[in-house]
């Protein structure tokens, strides 16, 4: 063959050439590069190119899971793993797959995302779903977090309920606590209205002496946590409540909450309702407190609505709140206040929202029927600095000129606006309850993520 015809042996040049050629490209242009061939995509997998990298790894894909174990175990810093925890071929997966996580002094952060937040209810667990756990999760979850060189940094349960109720063993195994700078206790209850109590030593919350964002169950919260907690940096607390027991758990009182707020000016405070059937009538007089500073709102499928709450929030958090979510099914007639109740609160509880809290930024509402005028005077309230007015349910009988208040709305917002059609609402908000546990789990995904 004339020499001038040969293909050039791209993957003869020496690792060293490669390597200075590598580093002259950017993250995009090296990903490319990769491409070339097998020796050129081997030189890509080096620890300088993946600072900080984060990795997200379905373990129901074993062609991803083996190129983890072979080539990302030893370069991500941050691990979402994402399985089925009713799948027993997944749970079994995910012990070989942590005991390595375990062994990875390069992964500090470690989340978990599932299809699936709950087995059985806890109380009715047999003693070898236990053991799985405890073989499958706990047992390499401590040998993870026990490490002192590298320590972890994040750990997120994916709001897993079986794994919540040993978050006391995984904080009394940290290494280095000092290192943690989030945590995610949090959980999806199977069953709202029965199930254990989380024991937490709050001492142990306070060796985390750089933690900035952490999520908690209602019930773990007491008057000696809050006050502990005030060591911390904290820039977010997120709080699920589920049900309230009288007898095993005491109110959180108001001279608690205030001494917090005033610790923690500026912090980040969100509240969310989660299948809370029996709390949401109690909000206001059990849960809510005038010093809360609560930022944020989430009242999720709990068959109910508290208009009075809704009212109580809007005049006590005027200065801080900034987000309202009312989501529940459209098809439940108890989400609609009846006149009496109209009549009682003379105004809708979102427009006394609208005109009273000044940083409200977000409302967000599904299975409450709304008046048009009453969009309209929420629009007018808050004009541009309402960044979202998301509704679905809107009584037009008394309003044929349905575009005439599309327009009017839209002009007040300065932006583009229109009720969300039903069939552009998420099929969460209807029938399925596998597809409900799903949306409340992105929701609290996305408030950690904010």
């Amino acid at each position: 063959m004339n020499f001038s015809q040969r293909q050039p042996e791209w993957h003869r040049i020496p690792s060293v050439a490669l390597n200075h050629i590598f580093d002259y490209l950017n993250p995009q242009d090296r990903r490319s590069a990769a491409g070339v061939c097998f020796s050129w995509r081997h030189a890509l997998f080096q620890k300088r190119y993946f600072r900080n990298f984060r990795f997200q790894l379905d373990v129901g894909c074993d062609d991803q899971l083996a190129f983890f174990h072979r080539s990302m175990a030893n370069l991500a810093m941050e691990l979402i793993v994402v399985f089925d925890f009713q799948n027993a071929v997944h749970i079994q997966k995910m012990r070989g797959l942590l005991y390595k996580v375990a062994h990875c002094d390069n992964i500090q952060k470690l989340r978990f995302q599932t299809h699936n937040v709950g087995l059985v209810a806890i109380g009715n667990m047999h003693s070898e779903h236990l053991l799985a756990i405890e073989q499958c999760f706990v047992e390499p979850l401590i040998l993870f977090l026990s490490r002192k060189r590298q320590p972890c940094q994040l750990l997120d349960l994916g709001a897993i309920e079986a794994l919540s109720y040993y978050g006391h063993d995984f904080l009394k195994a940290m290494g280095k606590p000092q290192e943690l700078l989030q945590l995610t206790l949090a959980s999806i209850k199977y069953d709202p209205s029965h199930y254990p109590i989380l024991s937490l030593d709050s001492t142990l919350l306070q060796k985390c002496a750089a933690l900035q964002v952490l999520s908690l169950d209602y019930d773990t919260l007491s008057d000696e946590l809050l006050h502990t907690i005030q060591v911390l940096p904290l820039r977010k607390l997120l709080i699920a409540v589920h049900g309230l027991d009288s007898e095993e758990h005491p109110d959180v009182s108001e001279t608690a909450w205030s001494n917090f707020s005033d610790h923690f000016s500026s912090i980040e405070l969100v509240l969310t309702l989660v299948y809370a059937y029996e709390a949401i009538a109690l909000l206001q007089h059990r849960v809510l407190r005038s010093n809360m500073p609560v930022t944020h709102v989430r009242l999720l499928f709990c068959e109910k609505m508290n208009a009075e709450a809704l009212d109580w929030m809007s005049l006590h958090y005027r200065e801080t709140l900034r987000s309202i979510h009312y989501v529940d099914a459209p098809y439940k007639y108890s989400n609609r206040m009846n006149s009496s109740r109209r009549v009682s609160l003379l105004q809708d509880p979102f427009v006394m929202m609208a005109w009273r809290c000044k940083q409200l930024e977000e409302i967000v509402v599904h299975g409450y029927l709304m008046d048009p005028h009453n969009l309209v005077g929420i629009a007018r309230l808050r004009g541009r600095q309402l960044k979202r007015l998301e509704v679905s349910m809107i009584d037009w009988s008394g309003a044929p000129l349905l575009n005439a208040y599309n327009e009017e709305i839209s002009t007040l917002l300065g932006q583009q606006w229109s009720p969300i059609s039903f069939d552009k609402m998420p099929p969460s908000l209807f029938y399925d309850n596998d597809l409900r546990d799903q949306f409340v789990y992105e929701m609290l995904r996305q408030d950690l993520r904010q």
